[in-house]
């Protein structure tokens, strides 16, 4: 089954190569738009943006290490390295594929931000979405390696949503940030005019 997946996507590209350039900019670059979108949040400088990117971090660094001991259970390397005649479009070494780093690093942003933001939220969920596919698309996951970082991703973000932004540490943490912030920004601007 996932194999009989993979290949159905895979195919994709070898019968349609004009969609290859697609799958290798999904693939690769579209982590450069999710770190501008996560600066561009924090810098509005809205608390409930800055508690929605807090929550994204934290989503991510738990859902990486869930991802790691998930990989220690059950192990598979690229699909390129497995099986004979992949669309491979992005070079890459053979390691554990299971699961995917980027689809857990989309997932627990993308995820978070839909949570925070409601059906504003769900374009970036679509994205999440896109790049697991790219992935597939350009040869360097099973579609088993994707669905697996996006629900330990998702059940990390959920729990991260309903925790953190209440805790006292997390409040008390922002407000110390943002203190600091404003006095550095203060004295830079007195500065400027003086």
């Amino acid at each position: 089954m996932n194999e009989k997946l993979f290949r159905l996507i895979n195919d994709v590209g070898k019968e349609h190569t004009f969609i290859n350039p697609v799958f290798v900019f999904v693939a690769e670059y579209t982590v450069i738009f999710l770190a501008l979108a996560i600066i561009i949040f924090w810098f509005t400088r809205l608390k409930q943006n800055r508690i929605m990117i807090i929550c994204g971090s934290i989503t991510f660094v738990i859902a990486e290490i869930a991802g790691k001991l998930a990989g220690t259970f059950h192990s598979n390397s690229q699909p390129f390295a497995e099986l004979s005649n992949v669309n491979q479009l992005i070079e890459k070494a053979v390691d554990n594929s299971f699961p995917s780093d980027h689809t857990i690093l989309f997932f627990s942003f993308c995820t978070t931000f839909l949570l925070f933001r409601g059906g504003k939220g769900l374009i970036w969920v679509l994205l999440a979405f896109l790049v697991g596919i790219s992935r597939i698309g350009a040869g360097v996951h099973y579609p088993a390696d994707i669905v697996a970082g996006a629900f330990i991703s998702i059940v990390s973000a959920v729990l991260v949503f309903r925790i953190v932004p209440n805790m006292r540490v997390t409040q008390k943490l922002l407000g110390m940030y943002e203190k600091g912030e404003s006095s550095i920004l203060s004295y830079k601007k007195d500065n400027y005019h003086g």
